[in-house]
């Protein structure tokens, strides 16, 4: 069996510990994140191969070379420190610690709930100043319907990205998988964008993290279904506006926790946005739902992550006393 009663009980205490704590100011401001040590080996491959004179077919193969080396480091790193963690005492500590560094679900619900006080408190200027910090599309024209968008679905992608996927990795594949999918997510973030610099070198990054990420945003979808019935929907309902809307995002992963989310809290999601100027004309995620939203549907979108959170955390435990007592 890939799963393991060590590896449960790391995963629900880190679970727990991030969810409590998260990431506090005071360590990052004395300690580099992992994440930026990460983006640093990226960034020097995107200086060093990614020559905008070279050819397509190159840039491309430069791009896939890098992704190779670094998930190789990556795999390479978390094997060795799992070695290490064997022989020492407070091993399982220093592992939980990592792991949960690594989660984001603390952070999300934060940046998200910051939001919702702007919008609440301040209005909407103060709304965009609040979602810029989570999202990379243009907010200075935003409405509150906008706003309210934008902070419900990088809600939905990132309690994906940020909490479902790392906790996956880490259950099936212990630290190497979770510092592959961590290295590999953090390089679709930097170079997996679809424009002339990184449309050829971020081509295996963007790859590599849509493979990574395809069961981890079913899982999460299937996770939004079982929750919608405390917002006021319907499982059944739920999983049809899933199944109808999720392959019309443009990712082949980030639609299903969207479509999911918008039909358990009785939203349209996607729509029209600009990103550095240019429109982008993204059609709706359940289009029959609500299209005028405020700061209240944010909070509903929150409440279904925590509560999607808790039933992870309980299954995780369950399936331990399961199969390991």
């Amino acid at each position: 069996m890939l799963i393991t009663e060590y590896a449960t009980s790391v995963l629900i205490l880190a679970l727990i510990l991030d969810r409590v704590i998260g990431e506090p100011d005071w360590l990052w401001s004395t300690f580099r994140h992992p994440v930026i040590l990460f983006g640093s080996a990226i960034g020097w491959c995107d200086r060093r191969l990614n020559d905008p004179a070279a050819s397509d077919l190159t840039r491309r193969r430069n791009g896939l070379t890098s992704m190779v080396a670094l998930t190789i480091v990556a795999a390479a790193a978390g094997t060795a420190l799992t070695m290490a963690f064997q022989t020492i005492t407070i091993g399982w500590a220093l592992e939980t610690l990592i792991v949960t560094i690594l989660l984001a679900q603390k952070s999300l619900l934060d940046h998200v709930r910051d939001v919702v006080r702007a919008l609440r408190n301040d209005g909407v200027p103060a709304g965009r100043k609040a979602v810029s910090r989570i999202v990379g599309r243009d907010v200075s024209a935003m409405t509150r319907s906008d706003i309210c968008r934008a902070a419900i679905e990088s809600a939905a992608e990132n309690f994906s990205d940020g909490t479902i996927a790392p906790a996956f990795w880490y259950l099936v594949c212990g630290l190497p998988g979770l510092l592959v999918y961590k290295m590999v997510n953090t390089a679709d973030s930097m170079i997996g964008h679809r424009n002339e610099t990184y449309l050829q070198f971020g081509y295996g990054a963007a790859k590599l993290d849509d493979l990574l990420n395809y069961i981890p945003a079913r899982i999460t979808a299937g996770l939004i279904v079982l929750v919608a019935p405390f917002q006021g929907s319907t499982m059944a309902d739920t999983v049809r506006v899933t199944l109808a809307d999720a392959n019309e995002h443009v990712s082949p992963n980030a639609g299903w926790p969207e479509a999911a989310m918008a039909g358990a809290i009785h939203t349209a999601l996607g729509g029209p946005r600009s990103y550095k100027g240019q429109p982008l004309h993204a059609p709706w995620l359940n289009a029959a739902g609500e299209h005028d939203l405020t700061h209240i549907h944010i909070q509903a979108a929150a409440n279904v992550i925590d509560t999607a959170w808790l039933i992870v955390l309980i299954a995780i435990a369950a399936f331990q006393v399961l199969v390991f007592s």
